[in-house]
């Protein structure tokens, strides 16, 4: 069977938290029929939470689809920078979803949102091909960006029990008036990103 496979990445510029690339494999010509008709399939960034959410659900039930998503965090980001650091969670997120299924390589077309990268020792084996705006434009890499968006913002949700006075449960790290005062007020947390908050020099 041929399969189309997309790649999509979350979190590369909050302040804190993981950066997620999310790795979706379905059929080629497989369009996603769900009950969600007032839900259409669009980027993670342009659905509500709700909507990513139900959307993440028919990804893990649907027997079409195989998903990985893999995370790198802020000490590896402040190391290796995040560019680096997004390519690093995409190669270990396409290596866990091979390990799920078989499949050729030649007959399997990967699509990646521009400016993610396969480090080339396991992509040389694959079709690879850069979308420019993918994420708006091909079906698995808006599953991807979905699957990375919800297991990400998870992740940090979590982290808010552990640091209840950064919020993150409502900014999911990002930059946000509430997370800037609450950095003046604490400073930073363990899941800070020491590069980011570096270019805020009165924090």
């Amino acid at each position: 069977m041929q399969y189309v496979i997309g790649i999509d990445e979350a979190g590369r510029g909050p302040l804190a938290g993981p950066v997620a690339v999310g790795v979706v494999l379905i059929p080629k010509n497989f369009r996603p029929k769900t009950n969600l008709t007032k839900i259409s399939l669009k980027d993670s960034k342009k659905l509500s939470e709700q909507a990513r959410k139900a959307w993440f659900e028919y990804i893990k039930t649907n027997p079409n689809i195989i998903y990985a998503v893999a995370m790198v965090y802020p000490k590896t980001i402040d190391r290796i920078n995040i560019a680096r650091a997004a390519d690093l969670a995409a190669t270990r997120a396409l290596k866990r979803l091979i390990s799920k299924i078989r499949f050729s390589a030649s007959k399997t077309q990967i699509y990646l949102d521009a400016g993610i990268r396969i480090k080339a020792n396991e992509a040389k084996s694959y079709k690879l091909k850069a979308i420019v705006r993918g994420d708006e434009r091909i079906t698995t890499i808006k599953l991807a960006s979905i699957a990375a968006k919800v297991r990400r913002d998870a992740y940090i949700t979590k982290k808010h029990k552990k640091y209840p006075k950064y919020e993150f449960h409502k900014h999911k790290g990002y930059g946000t008036k509430i997370h800037l005062k609450a950095l003046k007020k604490h400073g930073l947390s363990p899941i800070h990103r020491l590069t980011f908050i570096s270019k805020y020099s009165s924090i």
